[in-house]
């Protein structure tokens, strides 16, 4: 047995056949070795996502992406009222209907990572949110509120 294999740990993971047919698709797809390949791809790409918002006091620029789907009127106002909530992180959204009754949802946010996380959290926990996905940035959107106040405050007076 190699050293390499020697720092390998065995996982045992149970899926609905369905969904263990689209995996399989999207190795072929991908061209990849194996399921192994995949998983630990698909690990390190949470983890990636997870260390990014690790950093608490780390301001982060993000994109979050969700599809959901149920009773259109009460998701959309659980999500309206969690964006209330983070009024200040939000600087935009945009919603599509797609098929089948789900519905796609782009959030662009800045702020603290904490805020972000839970920002994610709670939209996570939003019961019929099927899929939530992050990509964070290293650059920063400028200050949209700071700016906003310098254009619509009075011009000062000359003495």
């Amino acid at each position: 047995m190699g050293t390499e294999a020697a720092h390998l740990a065995r996982l045992s993971a149970s899926l609905p056949q369905s969904l263990l047919r689209r995996l399989d698709t999207m190795i072929a797809e991908r061209s990849l070795c194996s399921r192994s390949q995949m998983i630990a791809d698909l690990i390190r790409e949470a983890l990636a996502e997870h260390a990014a918002l690790a950093r608490l006091d780390q301001t982060l620029t993000v994109t979050i992406t969700m599809v959901y789907r149920g009773d259109r009127s009460r998701i959309r106002e659980q999500m309206a009222l969690t964006r209330a909530d983070y009024a200040r992180e939000v600087i935009s959204s945009q919603h599509v209907f797609l098929e089948d009754g789900q519905s796609l949802e782009v959030l662009l946010v800045q702020g603290h990572a904490a805020r972000l996380k839970s920002l994610c959290d709670a939209l996570r926990a939003t019961r019929g949110v099927l899929q939530l996905g992050m990509v964070a940035t290293a650059a920063l959107v400028p200050p949209v509120h700071g700016r906003l106040a310098a254009i619509t405050a009075p011009p000062a007076q000359a003495a």
